[in-house]
């Protein structure tokens, strides 16, 4: 997700300047046609294109809050996982029955087994999460794009190398085995309070309470996997692309006749500007097709608010900040933590 204050004019315009280039080009090439080549027939009029730019503008309107709801409920959920991820280690802190010193170092040994274990659910969790959709776009090329580049953490580490410093062995050779990790690594975490529960380290009423935050954090995977599995609806985005391209080939076409009027009218005061006022067209059709195609590509990069982009929500920053917090939680030294991920050029990830 982009953090500075203000998005650049220059990054918008380095985003779509292919698509730039090309309006300028269709632009172009139909002022040419009308003005020099002498094809007049090369118009349309411009009303039913304004009306097809009005059903455009609602279509993308109705695209882009649909993708936002999608980010946001995204947003909201791991800001339910980063509360529940405290309130687990805070309640665990004051759960055991005895406190005195005998007891402190099996205390902290519990305490520390059921942090690493909880980062190694995060880090499978924010990996699940980048895993790569047919339906969704591929992020590995644009993110080397020169002035623009982005870190994405899960693209340069396996999981296996983030998760296994955080699980036993045989944790770890269990967790690797399912196909979904997180929710191995859950049941583990389960399994664990409940042994301690039975040997009298934890008191009944606390478990209860372990037990609800778990259920609380399974659910948020569940509703994290329910965006990252289900796209957004195909109709409604390719419908959205095919307006926008029908109206942007009309476009320029339409206002070709309206800049040629303006420019006789023009020319019985000013009769060279009057000649090229055509020419004109270029730039206001390059500007309302570039702005409704922005929107359009606004709307399209905010579908999947975990394939790894920079508009997506920063599951990578999150974990990790929930890691170094739990870990000093349970009073890790500064040098044990997790370092922050680097947000190259305002981008966290």
């Amino acid at each position: 997700m982009y953090t500075q204050r203000r998005f650049p004019f220059k990054g918008l315009l380095v985003w779509t300047k292919n698509e730039l280039i090309f309006f300028i080009l269709l632009a172009t090439i139909y002022t040419v046609f009308y003005d020099l080549v002498d094809v007049k027939w090369l118009q349309v009029p411009l009303t039913p294109v304004g009306l097809i730019g009005t059903a455009v503008a609602f279509m993308i309107g109705f695209q882009n809050n649909a993708a936002y709801d999608r980010i946001w409920e995204a947003r909201k959920i791991w800001g339910g996982i980063v509360n529940s991820s405290r309130s687990l280690i805070i309640t665990l802190k004051d759960s055991f029955y005895l406190h005195h010193e005998a007891n402190q170092q099996e205390k902290e040994t519990t305490l520390k087994l059921i942090a690493n274990r909880h980062i190694a659910w995060l880090t499978a969790l924010r990996y699940a999460m980048r895993t790569k959709k047919q339906w969704e776009s591929d992020y590995e090329g644009g993110k080397k794009t020169k002035g623009y580049e982005y870190n994405v953490p899960e693209h340069n580490s396996p999981l296996e190398e983030q998760i296994k410093p955080h699980l036993s062995k045989e944790e770890y050779e269990y967790v690797m085995s399912k196909d979904n990790k997180p929710n191995a690594i859950m049941g583990l975490q389960g399994k664990h309070l409940r042994q301690l529960t039975d040997k009298k380290v934890l008191w009944d009423f606390s478990f209860l309470n372990l037990q609800q935050i778990l259920n609380d954090l399974t659910a948020y995977q569940g509703k994290t996997e329910r965006i990252k599995n289900f796209p957004y609806p195909k109709q409604y985005g390719s419908v959205g692309y095919h307006f926008v391209h029908i109206f942007m080939w009309l476009l320029p076409m339409a206002m070709i006749p309206t800049f040629a009027r303006m420019g006789l009218s023009i020319s019985e005061t000013n009769p060279f500007l009057g000649a090229y006022f055509v020419w004109f067209n270029i730039p206001f059709s390059v500007a309302v097709i570039w702005v409704f195609n922005t929107m359009l590509r606004i709307g399209l990069a905010g579908e999947n608010p975990f394939e790894g982009s920079p508009n997506d929500v920063p599951i990578s920053n999150i974990s990790r900040g929930i890691s170094r917090d739990i870990l000093q939680l349970i009073d890790e030294k500064e040098a044990d933590l997790p370092a922050p991920f680097e947000n190259i050029n305002h981008i966290q990830m």
